[in-house]
């Protein structure tokens, strides 16, 4: 019987040790590594975030920077990394209007970095969009996305 357990719990930690799950730590690293490739492969010279975003102002406004407090009127168009495929976006002249605090984290770090009146188009890691559950069915698990957006408006 003691040979038994013990056979059991030898399996259990030895399936337990090659779990295949990654942590967020190192699934950010991954997703880095990736964005800045992309960058570089494309000749992009991004702005470096401490968080894992990447960014490049095209056009600097001259308004204020939001806050987590405040609603903000954008301009946008959302594109997964891997196969530049629209998932969502504004139409024509059209604009959206959120409030921050509300929005995956990415936007939530990237706005506040961005003047009122300013394009930019953000380089989001998975981790800091849709992470490991993905936005089925038009983004998968682990989606490093692209967003071109213009900031329109801030409001509180």
């Amino acid at each position: 019987m003691k040979k038994t357990w013990l056979g059991l719990v030898l399996l259990l930690l030895i399936g337990c040790s090659k779990d295949s799950t990654i942590t967020p730590e190192a699934q950010l690293a991954k997703d880095v590594a990736i964005i800045d490739k992309y960058l570089s492969d494309n000749g992009i010279t991004a702005i470096s975030d401490p968080s894992g975003l990447r960014y490049v102002v095209t056009t600097a406004g001259t308004g204020v920077k939001p806050t987590l407090l405040n609603k903000i009127k954008v301009k946008y168009v959302g594109k997964r990394m891997d196969n530049g495929a629209i998932f969502d976006q504004t139409q024509g002249t059209a604009s959206a209007t959120f409030a921050l605090s509300t929005l995956i984290q990415g936007w939530q770090i990237g706005f506040p970095l961005l003047n009122k009146g300013s394009k930019a188009t953000m380089y989001i890691p998975s981790g800091l969009a849709y992470g490991t559950k993905g936005a089925p069915p038009t983004i998968p698990a682990n989606a490093n996305l692209i967003f071109d957006v213009e900031l329109i408006d801030v409001t509180n």
